[in-house]
Order: C-alpha cells, then sequence, then structure tokens
C-alpha cells in the first residue's frame, strides 16, 4: 500500500518567503521547507496496481499553463479553537479547474470526489493547542494579512507519496 495526493509544487524562493512567515504561535507545528506545497487531491492508500492506474489517468490530463501566486493568510477551525494556518492563493480559477480535472480523471477508478468545496491553500502550520493557540493566531492573521509572493508559472503537477515521519511527513514525488 501507499499513501498518495496530487498537489503543487512551489518554486524555492516562494518557499522561503513563505517561511518567513512563521512566528511564536503557542503549539505550531511549522511546515518545513520541503513539505510546503498545494494539495489538489488527497487520495490516500491504495495498492500498487491502483497507483500505476491514477498515474496513467492523471498524464492523460491536458491542462494549459496557468500563473499563480501565494496571496493572503486565514484559518480553518474556529477561530477561538484554530487547527490550521494556511496562505492562500490568487487567482483560484485556474487551480480549481485542475483540482476539478483531476477529480473528474480519477472518479472511474472509483475516487471520490470530495464533499466540501475545494479551498486552494498551503498548509503553513498545524496547530495542536486550539485555544491555547487562538491570541498568537490572531496576531499572525493581523500581521500576515497582506502575505504575498511573486507569480509563478504552474507547468506540471505532482503525485506525491506520503510517509509519516518523527518531524511530520516526508513528500516524495512519484509521477510529475
Amino acid at each position: 500500500m501507499i499513501r498518495l495526493f496530487v498537489g503543487l509544487t512551489l518554486p524555492a524562493d516562494v518557499r522561503t518567503h513563505l517561511l518567513m512567515a512563521r512566528l511564536g504561535i503557542r503549539g505550531a507545528r511549522w511546515q518545513r521547507d520541503d513539505q510546503l506545497h498545494l494539495t489538489l487531491k488527497f487520495i490516500g492508500e491504495v495498492s500498487e496496481t491502483t497507483a500505476h492506474d491514477i498515474d496513467a489517468a492523471l498524464a492523460a490530463i491536458d491542462m494549459p499553463r496557468f500563473v499563480l501566486a501565494a496571496s493572503g493568510v486565514g484559518v480553518f477551525g474556529d477561530l477561538a479553537a484554530p487547527r490550521l494556518l494556511w496562505a492562500g492563493v490568487a487567482p483560484k480559477a485556474e487551480v480549481t479547474r485542475l483540482h476539478d480535472k483531476v477529480g473528474a480523471a480519477l472518479l472511474p477508478l472509483g475516487l471520490a470526489l470530495e464533499g466540501r468545496k475545494f479551498m486552494p491553500h498551503i498548509t503553513l502550520a498545524r496547530l495542536s493547542s486550539g485555544r491555547q493557540a487562538a491570541s498568537g493566531v490572531a496576531q499572525f492573521l493581523e500581521s500576515f494579512d497582506g502575505l504575498a509572493s511573486r507569480a509563478f508559472a504552474v507547468e506540471t503537477f505532482v503525485l506525491f507519496s506520503s510517509h509519516p515521519g518523527h518531524d511530520g511527513s516526508v513528500y516524495r514525488p512519484e509521477a510529475v
């Protein structure tokens, strides 16, 4: 079995820019440089055979290149008990279109579409202490409200495998 997701890689200078937004928040587990990406579709555990079928289905997607930039910050969860800090992206239309194409390509393989609306984002930190982190999160949102990276071209997307580790998951590109 292999744990998979589909995502976009970020240029090194954009990752560095996002890493500079780290700020002391109690209970925050900040993403490392090698963990920063934008998830298009989480697939989960599949067999090696299914992984090859997924690779073939994704390879058939035709999508023109588009331009994207990190833009703004936000939080998942209630502000009183936040779960995750993220950087948004702009514009959202093309990355949402690619997300929809990935979902449609994987549907014939029995991989269902997600029930919730797609919110393109780059995870910056996971928050384990919720309520204890709330004041730090409020300061983060205020301090980095205008966070923006340079625009970069998106020409490929990646099928990643995810491997749990002591310092968080390690993501390995399986196919581009």
